[in-house]
C-alpha cells in the first residue's frame, strides 16, 4: 500500500517521528488523498493497471508494450524525448552504487517520471522546512517536478522494475546538492517498519 508523510527538515524522522505524525493526521493511506496533497506540489501521482499481465522478469519491450497506450498519452502531453525500463534486483552487480547515487540529494533540470510495474520504493521530497515521503508501490506513477530537492532509496535488498521517462534525450541527469540531510531520515525498511508499526 502506498503512504505518504510529512516531517519537519529541522527535525528529521524517526518511528516517534512517524507516530507523532500518524496523530496529526499526517501519514495518509488513502491513494486519493495523497493525489491531491501531492497535486499541490506539482507533483503527479496516479495509478496504472497493464494491458495485459506480464510474466515475470518480462523484458522491455514487453514491459514498454503492456503500458503502450498511457506512455503514449504521456509523451503526447509532455513531450517525453526518451523512455526507458530500470530493474534492479538483489543481487545486481551494480546495486549499492544505484542506490548510493539516488540517496544523495539532488534535482534535475527537467520533471521525473517513474513509474513502478514491479515492487516499491521510497521517494523523499525536501521542499522549503518540509520533507515529504513518498512510499510507492507496484502501479504507481510519480512525477517529480524540476529543480525539486529529492532523493530515492530502492532499499537494501532491491526489487523493483519502473518505467522512466525524460524530455531530455540523454535520459537520467542529475545535479547534486551534497546536503546530508538524507542521512537523517529512515531507509525503505525502516520506513516501511515504522509504517506498519503504526498500523497495528
Amino acid at each position: 500500500m502506498s503512504v505518504f508523510s510529512i516531517h519537519s527538515a529541522t527535525f528529521p524522522s524517526s518511528h516517534a517521528a512517524l507516530s507523532l505524525a500518524a496523530q496529526a493526521g499526517e501519514v495518509i493511506h488513502d491513494h486519493a488523498e495523497i493525489a491531491r496533497r501531492l497535486a499541490a506540489l506539482g507533483v503527479r501521482f496516479e495509478r496504472w493497471q497493464a494491458a495485459a499481465p506480464l510474466p515475470v522478469n518480462a523484458d522491455a519491450q514487453t514491459v514498454l508494450a503492456a503500458y503502450r497506450e498511457p506512455l503514449a498519452a504521456l509523451k503526447a502531453e509532455y513531450g517525453f524525448q526518451s523512455v526507458d525500463v530500470i530493474r534492479v534486483q538483489a543481487g545486481h552487480p551494480d546495486q549499492e552504487t544505484l542506490r548510493q547515487k539516488f540517496l544523495a540529494e539532488h534535482t534535475h533540470n527537467d520533471f521525473e517520471v517513474r513509474f513502478f510495474v514491479e515492487g516499491r520504493g521510497l521517494f523523499y521530497l525536501h521542499v522549503g522546512e518540509t520533507v515529504f515521503a513518498l512510499l510507492c508501490e507496484q502501479g504507481d506513477l510519480v512525477s517529480v517536478p524540476a529543480n525539486t530537492s529529492h532523493w530515492f532509496d530502492m532499499g537494501e535488498t532491491p526489487d523493483f522494475t519502473c518505467i522512466r521517462l525524460f524530455t531530455r534525450e540523454d535520459g537520467w541527469a542529475a545535479e547534486f546538492s551534497g546536503d546530508p540531510l538524507p542521512a537523517s531520515f529512515p531507509s525503505l525498511e525502516g520506513y516501511a517498519a515504522a509504517v506498519s508499526a503504526l498500523r497495528r
